[in-house]
């Protein structure tokens, strides 16, 4: 899942780390508490209706799971709580098999 933060160029401006990490205890480990790893990233996007790119500090969040229906449920949830939360329009979702090993 790829969530915006806010714009690149003004860090004070969107979700802070303090948000995000607010987030991630509250919405994501209840849901997924085996383990996920989180990646600060770059990104942007472009609307039709835009001249130029819009540039975002942005986060990665890589959950495994078995694909279920209760799980694709629950990364559902995740994606509507942070658009209720932030306003964001979309959270990026990338769904692929894995073969895993531990």
């Amino acid at each position: 899942l790829y969530f915006g933060l806010g714009p690149a160029d003004q860090p004070q401006q969107g979700v802070s780390e303090q948000v995000w990490r607010e987030f991630l205890d509250r919405e994501v480990t209840p849901r997924f508490p085996d383990g996920l790893s989180v990646l600060d990233v770059y990104g942007q996007w472009q609307d039709a209706r835009q001249s130029g790119p819009e540039r975002l500090r942005s986060k990665l969040l890589v959950i495994d799971y078995p694909d279920t229906p209760a799980n694709r449920g629950k990364v559902e949830a995740i994606r509507a709580a942070w658009k209720q939360r932030t306003g964001d329009q979309s959270v990026l979702r990338v769904t692929q098999p894995a073969d895993v090993s531990f």
